[in-house]
């Protein structure tokens, strides 16, 4: 029988020990008298039961406890995440396996508990994530493992009741309490208008006419979208609509990516610039001759995040996107995944029209009613065409700077947004790899190894007052950071105009290039506009003209870049030190980039970089090499839009989305933002019912944007 008590007293005052022969021989009981003391006897604990030895009560309370814990759902059923789960890079196949390895279900034994690791089966795990940290003395690969357990126990059936007692902790091992996972948008919707008809079939919902404005949309007509342009948002917009019926038209001022590559080409090696197909214009987007990066702020457990990434998988992208921590796919990727994505569209009934420019809108009583294109390469048969929509969705580019002018002639509201500038820092991949990875350096093998071709990502903030101003009297905050960092990758023109310069970077997949370099950039605002005297809703345009001419003009034209060492930048000098060699192909000038800028981005620059080799030891040396200019970072305008309807505040039947409305920052964020709005425009032309909230989950916010 249990002991109740875990504390007895003894009071020696009530006892007398006689023996005096004893061996351990106790005080006179008289001197209990004067000074009485209390004996404290203390019980073991009593040892914690464990599966069957525990009592009826207490099962039934621990089962109570799991129940809250999972939110009802019962645990043998469903699906336990392991999370930071590491794997030394010793031990670890490297970044290609993707996998569940021997070394991997011996650190997931460790954190549920699991007695006996090669006992656990790796058909019931699946890695959702793979990172690769080289931040500690010991690199290591970063998991993140869901465990179905319900496959486990059916290939192992001893581990029901070790599993039925698993308990979360915090930040390593959850209980999922959905499972679901979004699948690929097609499957999406298709599911989601399969539902949807049963459910209308009853009310004949379809039925009913379109209500467009104020003039009724026949029933027997499909309701006509416009799409004006093929980046991210224009693809994935035109896809939702083309899944819920609309006739949907997506015009393109650029070129496929067949003919867009000869005239990248073309440029590269013979200068010669086409004004409508060139890095920023074409198939694609920006984005495509780029370093093919998705990752995005938004966050990857988003459904609207994973239905993108799974939708790239099924035009082409390789799996590996879905896992990798950092995923990218580099322009050779890009270019076959963008045919199949075309080729799909068409086969959905989308009109693809190339080389063709939206120059104006048809607007009637404050809505939109179709657009005036011509041809962009010259033709005299096409110019001033206009074609009737019910909708049009603008998803240009941050570079369609004659797109603005021609918003502001309709009163559409544009508004300034904060963008970055500054200069795009180059250093040969080998001494990135040496400061990021030391010794592991030599497992990179040019993208082919077992580690990651390193990269990095740095950031500073930065306080200082207009000195040339006065009428700006309060401190400016800027950010100054590391953005569109390319490993293995080089530097690339992305000029729309011959008088004007500015670049970007881009790699291929394997990433195996000499060369790494990353914009190093900084905040900039209405204050920096207002100094130069540059006001209006287009301030931020001219201010990135006012830089690309400047740029154009150091360099001495003829799309020549100009450099400068960075060690020189940071002491405002030109040395007589030879420039290192760079990847970019049309030539480069030593120069003072130092005087390229308004003195405050200069300082903020210099002491970010400052900053940077403090945290990267040989990162502002003799062998990084600094090009300017880098301006496009994103759009520096915004055309606000409503919140319920996604339309324009100023034009109702325009739609504004993606980077060059405003409202995203890359590859998948744009693509999130043309699908969400493909939605909106679907719903309010009346091709299904519900709440983009019930299909995709929560959008994100149309007034804060998440890159």
């Amino acid at each position: 029988m249990p002991i109740i008590s875990h504390h007895l007293t003894f009071s020696f005052n009530k006892f007398s020990f006689s023996n005096s022969n004893s061996r351990f021989p106790f005080p006179n009981s008289k001197q209990f008298h004067k000074f009485p003391k209390i004996l404290t006897v203390k019980c073991a604990q009593k040892a914690k039961r464990t599966g069957k030895l525990r009592y009826p009560s207490e099962k039934k309370k621990l089962k109570h406890q799991k129940k809250s814990q999972t939110g009802g759902a019962n645990p043998i059923e469903g699906i336990w995440r392991l999370s930071g789960v590491g794997v030394p890079v010793n031990d670890d196949p490297g970044k290609d396996f993707l996998g569940v390895s021997a070394a991997l279900l011996k650190e997931i034994a460790k954190i549920i508990e699991f007695p006996v690791p090669s006992m656990l089966p790796p058909e019931a795990f699946r890695v959702v994530r793979k990172s690769f940290d080289a931040r500690k003395k010991e690199p290591k690969f970063v998991h993140t493992v869901d465990m179905d357990v319900q496959k486990l126990v059916s290939l192992v059936p001893h581990t029901r009741e070790f599993i039925s007692e698993l308990e979360p902790k915090t930040g390593s091992l959850e209980f999922l309490q959905d499972d679901s996972v979004s699948g690929d948008l097609m499957s999406v919707i298709r599911n989601h208008r399969r539902i949807d008809e049963e459910d209308a079939s009853s009310e004949k919902v379809m039925q009913s006419n379109y209500e467009i404005g104020a003039s009724k949309l026949s029933p027997t007509r499909k309701p006509r979208v416009v799409v004006v342009g093929s980046g991210p948002s224009g693809l994935f917009a035109s896809l939702v609509l083309a899944e819920f019926g609309a006739d949907v038209t997506l015009v393109e001022r650029g070129q496929a990516v067949e003919q867009r590559g000869r005239d990248i080409g073309a440029l590269v090696v013979r200068r010669m610039l086409q004004l409508e197909s060139n890095f920023c214009f074409g198939e694609g987007g920006a984005g495509t001759w780029s370093d093919g990066k998705l990752v995005t702020r938004i966050g990857r457990n988003n459904s609207s995040v994973t239905s993108v990434l799974k939708t790239l998988v099924q035009f082409g992208a390789p799996c590996s996107i879905l896992v990798d921590g950092k995923p990218h796919l580099g322009t050779d990727r890009l270019i076959p995944l963008l045919r199949n994505f075309r080729q799909y569209l068409q086969e959905s009934g989308v009109t693809i029209r190339f080389g063709t420019r939206v120059d104006d809108l048809l607007v009637k009583d404050e809505r939109v009613t179709g657009v005036q294109i011509s041809d962009s390469r010259g033709s005299i048969e096409s110019s001033g065409q206009k074609l009737e929509y019910d909708a049009v969705v603008l998803a240009v580019g941050h570079s369609a700077r004659d797109t603005y002018e021609m918003l502001l002639s309709h009163n559409v509201d544009l508004v300034q947004k904060d963008f970055a500038v500054g200069l795009r820092i180059e250093h040969p991949q080998e001494l990135i790899n040496d400061i990021q990875y030391s010794e592991l350096a030599r497992e990179v093998q040019r993208g082919r190894g077992k580690v990651p071709v390193a990269d990095y990502q740095v950031a500073e903030y930065v306080n200082h007052k207009f000195k040339d101003t006065p009428s700006i009297s309060e401190p400016t905050s800027r950010s100054c950071y590391s953005f569109c960092m390319c490993p293995g990758g080089q530097v690339v023109l992305t000029s729309t105009d011959p008088s004007e310069l500015c670049i970007n970077g881009m790699s291929f997949s394997r990433r195996a290039s000499r060369w790494a370099n990353a914009a190093l950039v900084v905040t900039v605002s209405s204050k920096d506009f207002d100094a130069l005297n540059l006001s209006g809703p287009l301030a931020g345009v001219e201010f990135q003209r006012t830089l690309e001419r400047k740029a154009a003009i150091m360099g001495g034209g003829n799309f020549v870049v100009p450099v400068q060492i960075a060690a020189d930048f940071l002491c405002n000098r030109l040395s007589g030190t030879p420039v290192p060699e760079s990847s970019y192909r049309l030539g480069v000038k030593a120069s003072n980039l130092h005087e390229l800028f308004p003195v405050q981005i200069t300082e903020a620059l210099q002491r970010a970089l400052s900053t940077f080799e403090k945290e990267l030891p040989g990162f502002v040396s003799t062998s990084a090499l600094l090009h300017g200019v880098e301006t496009r970072t994103s759009s520096p305008i915004q055309i606000t839009r409503t919140s319920d309807t996604w339309e324009s505040t100023s034009l109702k039947g325009l739609y504004p989305v993606g980077e060059g409305a405003g409202y995203a920052g890359g590859i998948v964020s744009a693509a999130v933002d043309g699908m969400h709005a493909g939605f909106a425009v679907a719903r309010n032309l009346g091709l299904y019912n519900g709440s983009l909230d019930s299909i995709m989950g929560k959008p994100q916010n149309v007034g804060v944007v998440k890159y």
